[in-house]
């Protein structure tokens, strides 16, 4: 790559999704390390009091409350953030969500849902940042996941949007910095199960309350993860031990990875009934939470 990316305490950066998870890990730990933020999330409310709080602690960060399923809320985006700080220099696609069930029970519409989330609102990210990242050089940042390359039952749909996810990073990395040679690092970040709310916040359809299987990793070793990749080019990054390890079984022993994958069933239910089925799929459920329940 032809431009070095600068220290975060020069860096304007995008966070999405940014009000619980992944997302507020990342926007804390940035901002704690001198960078001006932009943070997009649907909920209003929760997202001006993450900002007041980085705010009452000194730090630079402004709110957009944007659906990443639409382009032009994502454009919107991107214009405050230069109308503001007058660049961008990482762009980080971070919100998501999933749904909990088999794939002849989901429906359409919310399977449709879920990709216009995960993998639309990736793409509405990228294809926005790129014209602002090649001006002066940057980082794009797209949150993949374990299952960008493993296949996780009755989380189906979400598999095949996050190998939609891989798919697109990994073509748009070769035609950005290979083909155009621009000064823009692209990268793909893949998790293994993280210990946030997304199990709270997914759309569910099975009788039991949803989990995440053990073990599952700190969203600050996420959050650290894409911080270095802001400020050193970096492909692809794994983060937890239990990441590497499945993709590695997937491609060596696909057959034996099919057969553990069945123990994975009841490894994502809790023996209690279904909380809130209708998850943030359609509307926001972020309540500030970096952790999931029975966590710090």
């Amino acid at each position: 790559m032809s431009s070095p990316l600068k220290p975060l305490n020069r860096q304007v950066m995008v966070i999405t999704g940014a009000t619980s998870g992944i997302g507020l890990a990342t926007a804390q730990e940035a901002a704690k390390q001198g960078a001006k933020l932009v943070l997009a999330a649907r909920g209003a409310d929760v997202l001006d009091a993450v900002v007041q709080g980085l705010a009452d602690h000194g730090f630079d960060a402004i709110a957009v409350v944007a659906d990443v399923a639409e382009r032009s809320d994502v454009e919107r985006v991107a214009r405050i953030a230069v109308e503001r700080y007058g660049r961008i220099d990482t762009w980080v696609n971070n919100a998501g969500g999933t749904i909990y069930g088999r794939l002849d029970e989901v429906s359409e519409e919310d399977s449709r849902r879920l990709f216009d989330i995960n993998f639309w609102g990736m793409v509405h990210g990228s294809l926005v940042a790129l014209p602002y990242l090649k001006h002066q050089g940057g980082a794009l940042i797209n949150l993949g996941s374990e299952a960008s390359e493993v296949a996780i039952p009755m989380q189906g749909m979400y598999s095949a949007s996050k190998h939609a996810v891989k798919g697109f990073t990994d073509a748009l990395r070769i035609e950005v910095e290979q083909v155009d040679q621009a000064p823009v690092s692209v990268t793909l970040i893949e998790p293994t199960a993280v210990d946030t709310p997304l199990p709270q916040h997914a759309r569910n359809y099975m009788d039991r309350e949803p989990r995440l299987p053990s073990p599952q990793v700190d969203p600050h070793q996420v959050a650290a993860a894409i911080l270095h990749a802001a400020v050193v080019p970096m492909r692809t990054v794994r983060v937890g031990l239990a990441a590497g390890l499945d993709i590695m079984l997937e491609r060596l022993a696909p057959g034996v990875a099919d057969r553990l994958s069945v123990l994975q069933v009841p490894r994502q239910q809790r023996d209690i009934p279904p909380r809130e089925p209708g998850g943030s799929l359609y509307a926001s459920r972020a309540n500030g939470r970096i952790y999931g329940p029975g966590a710090g």
